[in-house]
Protein backbone atom coordinates (compact mmCIF):
# COMPACT_ATOMS: atom_id res chain seq x y z
CA UNK A 1 0.00 0.00 0.00
CA UNK A 2 1.45 3.36 -0.96
CA UNK A 3 1.51 6.52 1.11
CA UNK A 4 -1.48 8.81 0.65
CA UNK A 5 0.30 12.17 0.56
CA UNK A 6 -3.00 14.05 0.57
CA UNK A 7 -3.66 13.11 4.19
CA UNK A 8 -1.77 15.16 6.74
CA UNK A 9 -0.94 13.76 10.15
CA UNK A 10 -0.69 10.33 8.61
CA UNK A 11 2.69 9.40 9.96
CA UNK A 12 3.12 5.75 10.68
CA UNK A 13 3.49 6.13 14.43
CA UNK A 14 5.81 3.14 14.76
CA UNK A 15 8.34 3.58 11.94
CA UNK A 16 10.24 6.56 10.58
CA UNK A 17 10.71 6.66 6.82
CA UNK A 18 13.65 8.72 5.60
CA UNK A 19 12.67 8.25 1.96
CA UNK A 20 9.89 10.86 2.05
CA UNK A 21 10.91 14.47 2.70
CA UNK A 22 7.59 15.34 4.35
CA UNK A 23 7.98 12.48 6.84
CA UNK A 24 11.52 13.54 7.73
CA UNK A 25 10.29 17.11 8.24
CA UNK A 26 7.29 16.01 10.33
CA UNK A 27 9.26 13.60 12.55
CA UNK A 28 12.01 16.17 13.10
CA UNK A 29 9.38 18.70 14.18
CA UNK A 30 7.69 16.16 16.44
CA UNK A 31 10.97 15.44 18.23
CA UNK A 32 12.12 19.07 18.17
CA UNK A 33 15.37 18.30 16.33
CA UNK A 34 16.96 19.09 12.98
CA UNK A 35 16.45 16.80 10.03
CA UNK A 36 20.14 15.88 10.22
CA UNK A 37 19.82 14.94 13.90
CA UNK A 38 16.84 12.75 13.04
CA UNK A 39 18.70 11.04 10.19
CA UNK A 40 21.74 10.49 12.42
CA UNK A 41 19.58 8.98 15.17
CA UNK A 42 17.86 6.62 12.71
CA UNK A 43 21.29 5.56 11.40
CA UNK A 44 22.37 4.73 14.97
CA UNK A 45 19.29 2.93 16.32
CA UNK A 46 17.07 2.04 13.37
CA UNK A 47 13.67 3.26 12.18
CA UNK A 48 11.48 2.39 15.18
CA UNK A 49 10.04 5.70 16.40
CA UNK A 50 10.23 4.58 20.03
CA UNK A 51 13.96 3.85 19.74
CA UNK A 52 14.66 7.11 17.93
CA UNK A 53 12.73 9.08 20.55
CA UNK A 54 14.75 7.44 23.30
CA UNK A 55 18.02 8.15 21.42
CA UNK A 56 17.08 11.81 21.04
CA UNK A 57 16.55 12.21 24.76
CA UNK A 58 12.88 11.49 25.14
CA UNK A 59 11.44 13.91 22.59
CA UNK A 60 7.96 15.15 23.35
Amino acid sequence: MSDDKTRSGGLDRKLISLSEDYEVRDWAAKFGVTEKALRDAVARVGARAEDVQRELGGGR
